[in-house]
């Protein structure tokens, strides 16, 4: 495993060097090895995912090589591909990403949809993280109010600044916290922590090693995060909420409970329970 990155790193073609690194990631037990170096290729020599993969004999600079064997070995240590080239695409947005915060999920997406549906005047995303769910709103919403909130006063950082390079700075409010005092909103979105204790052990080491342990783990079943919100005063119309594998039905009984009397579930394109979706 061990020469693989050196052999990447004198590679002579692009070619040489995405295959050797390949079968480096692959041994190391990485899912998409091939394209993850493709990808940090790309982000080594500075150019498009597309037209080096088009062009697979075409020379690697003595530099680029040794820069893409650094990031190569990064991934073969499980560093997710986002914290090594530091960003991440989200529906139309480019997010900046580190281990202060989760990397944005395509699945998250969904609560970005449902807000699209009922297009509200004043949102509120809990636990916003990248702010990925606010500032993607902003962007596509941009008659709506926007307020997003996080416990972390790093995540706040990395928000914000995701905030001020996209130039969206002046359409979200980011405060620290999770339900404003005293506000009412249209609708609430949450994709807060929901895995259970107990099945830590069975996620990836990308996961367990590199991000925010608590922005991922809540209590023995996961609902430890849901349970807090959902017992405080909510002065929304509807709520939506991301959460686990199975974890539906507990969630829809504690909207119900919570005073959201027409709940629903939407499942994400694998077909799996990922949105439970509550109004009053």
């Amino acid at each position: 495993m061990s020469a693989a990155p050196g052999t990447a790193t004198g590679a002579a073609t692009v070619g040489e060097a995405l295959g050797a690194a390949t079968d480096a990631l692959r041994a190391a037990g990485v899912g998409e090895a091939r394209l993850d170096a493709e990808l940090l290729l790309s982000h080594a020599s500075d150019r498009p995912r597309a037209r080096l993969v088009a062009d697979p004999g075409a020379p690697v600079p003595s530099a680029v090589a040794r820069r893409y064997g650094e990031l190569v070995r990064r991934r073969l240590r499980r560093e997710p591909v986002a914290y090594i080239v530091g960003t991440k695409g989200f529906r139309r947005i480019e997010l900046a990403v580190d281990p202060r915060v989760l990397v944005p999920r395509p699945e998250t997406e969904l609560l970005v949809e449902v807000a699209l549906e009922r297009r509200p005047r004043r949102v509120l995303d809990v636990g916003t993280g990248s702010g990925a769910i606010a500032l993607a709103l902003a962007e596509e919403l941009p008659e709506a109010e926007i307020v997003a909130t996080d416990t972390s006063p790093g995540a706040l950082a990395v928000a914000r600044a995701n905030a001020a390079r996209l130039g969206l700075a002046g359409r979200v409010r980011f405060e620290e916290g999770t339900v404003p005092e005293g506000e009412s909103f249209d609708l609430l979105l949450a994709n807060l922590p929901y895995v259970a204790e107990r099945d830590r052990a069975a996620l990836e080491p990308e996961v367990t090693r590199w991000e925010p342990r608590e922005a991922l783990l809540a209590g023995p079943d996961g609902l430890d995060a849901y349970r807090a919100l959902l017992a405080t005063p909510l002065r929304a119309e509807a709520i939506a909420v991301e959460i686990g594998i199975g974890q539906a039905p507990a969630v829809v009984e504690l909207m119900r409970d919570a005073g959201f009397a027409k709940v629903e579930v939407r499942e994400d394109l694998a077909g799996i329970e990922r949105v439970v979706v509550g109004k009053r």
